[in-house]
């Protein structure tokens, strides 16, 4: 299959995909890499892995639609299977989302529909919460809250602080987003309904919650 990643900065998460991917765990090929910051160290990681970059920057649009427009295009052109969102810290408008509905990831550091949008680590630890993790689910317009195909967590220690929940919570994220990836390319992941199937069987609300080791 044909994947198209998004990204915002430094592409710890894209890089993981391009591991997988070379070592035959997803059975696809990142076909191009879109970053809407010029200086996202994510484009530097494509362009040694031979994938093609795109830079489409917000900064140089009026408005959210002209900018997911351009978005449209390069997808349009690089005619991906799926289009994952890693690190894209910027919201698509409806018409963009629609187009790729069932056919466009993404991930969250929180176990959704905990803690959308920003600064989750630090909220976990404002709120006293005693587990944290990671969620992918499809894309829809509402921000981070399109169905829930998987979470990882980790227990949060009394000792925690943002910066090393979000070590750990970034280490599950390397793990579960290739496995979910190779999901959907191996044709076992569907959206119907805007209900989740794994293998034609229904995902609960709250997504596969996956522990490493690994398969399910």
């Amino acid at each position: 299959m044909r994947i198209a990643v998004l990204i915002s900065g430094s592409g710890s998460n894209l890089q993981a995909l391009i591991d997988a991917c070379r070592a035959g765990r997803i059975a696809g090929d990142i076909v191009g890499v879109l970053s809407n910051r010029p200086d996202a160290y994510g484009l530097t990681r494509a362009t040694r892995a031979g994938i093609d970059t795109e830079v489409i920057d917000d900064k140089s649009f009026n408005g959210t639609t002209e900018f997911c427009s351009a978005i449209g295009l390069t997808l349009q052109a690089w005619s991906p299977d799926l289009v994952v969102l890693a690190g894209f810290m910027k919201i698509l408008d409806a018409s963009l989302t629609e187009q790729w509905h069932g056919k466009m990831l993404n991930i969250h550091p929180s176990l959704l529909p905990k803690y959308p949008g920003l600064h989750t680590h630090r909220r976990v630890l404002e709120a006293g919460d005693k587990m944290h993790g990671c969620s992918i689910h499809f894309v829809t317009a509402e921000l981070d809250g399109g169905p829930i195909i998987a979470q990882a967590a980790t227990k949060v220690f009394p000792n925690d602080t943002e910066q090393t929940l979000q070590q750990r919570v970034q280490t599950l994220e390397h793990q579960l987003y290739p496995l979910v990836v190779s999901w959907y390319c191996d044709g076992r992941l569907a959206l119907k309904n805007n209900e989740v199937y794994l293998d034609d069987k229904k995902v609960p609300a709250t997504g596969m919650r996956i522990t490493f080791d690994g398969d399910v």
